[in-house]
């Protein structure tokens, strides 16, 4: 009883350990960027907590004007909410045709296919997509083109829709339901978990994208929040508040879509490990 007891203690300080190391960093950042200029980086705890450094983000200094920060905000939630958009609606009609409909032709050559890329690091793709794209350099389009189809999408919709029963899909089509009034009443509400934790992967995917962004649009009118806070990581060595502040405004939509969809979040987790 006691061997048990010592056990179960153990595991909880290892897990809370565990917990504190990993958000650990991201509480530092957000204290540092509350911090007085004078004492960022120089103390854990700061005297006194303060907006200054939020305030100076989002004002004229320098070559940065007070719409520099905003403009990479806003083209951010561009290229990520059409992104998403896109790969749910392609991956939800992939899914359900590859799975549902009868007669489909190409179904082992179209999941081999979404496996064998898989296998392969999107950096690899960087030169090609480059030289396809380079006329489309600084625009929103040259931006989202190799992103707007998740072949991970269309791989997560093709597992859910086989795990589906086919009678509710036949007994709609006797009916005389047709594809869109499947997808729409059976299809759609059913994946309504699923569908969340797909479309919260591909937006955190494509909010957190650098290395594309910075290759096609090296421009400041189209450059995302995550390639801004980049490009001034040197120019704004003496303004490390501002860092710390830009950075806070890059994970708090994130963290804000994940607690407001955190329960289907947690259906789909769930989904994916049956």
């Amino acid at each position: 009883m006691k061997h048990n007891t010592a056990g179960k203690t153990a595991i909880a300080i290892i897990s809370a350990l565990m917990v504190v190391i990993s958000i650990y960093p991201l509480v530092y950042l957000i204290v540092q960027s509350l911090a007085p200029a004078g004492e960022t980086n120089l103390r854990l705890i700061p005297s006194r907590l303060t907006i200054a450094s939020y305030i100076k983000l989002f004002t004229s200094s320098g070559t940065q004007t007070a719409f520099t920060w905003v403009r990479a905000l806003l083209n951010s939630f561009v290229v990520c909410i059409i992104t998403t958009a896109v790969s749910v609606v392609v991956g939800l009609f992939t899914g359900y045709s590859v799975t549902k409909i009868r007669g489909f032709q190409g179904k082992r050559f179209i999941r081999n296919t979404l496996l064998f890329q898989m296998f392969f690091p999107v950096v690899m793709l960087l030169v090609p997509r480059y030289m396809l794209l380079k006329n489309l350099s600084n625009t929103y389009t040259g931006m989202l083109l190799p992103m707007i189809v998740s072949t991970w999408a269309i791989f997560m919709y093709i597992n859910y829709f086989n795990s589906l029963p086919d009678t509710v899909f036949e007994a709609a089509r006797i009916d005389g339901a047709n594809v869109l009034q499947i997808l729409q009443k059976i299809a759609l509400p059913s994946t309504k978990s699923i569908t969340t934790i797909v479309a919260l992967t591909i937006f955190m995917n494509r909010w957190n994208e650098l290395m594309w962004d910075m290759v096609i649009s090296p421009k400041e009118q189209f450059q995302t929040l995550n390639v801004l806070l980049s490009t001034k990581m040197n120019m704004l060595t003496q303004q490390q508040g501002v860092l710390y502040a830009a950075s806070v405004l890059l994970i708090v939509p994130i963290a804000a879509l994940f607690l407001a969809f955190s329960r289907y979040f947690r259906e789909g987790i769930n989904f994916m490990l049956k």
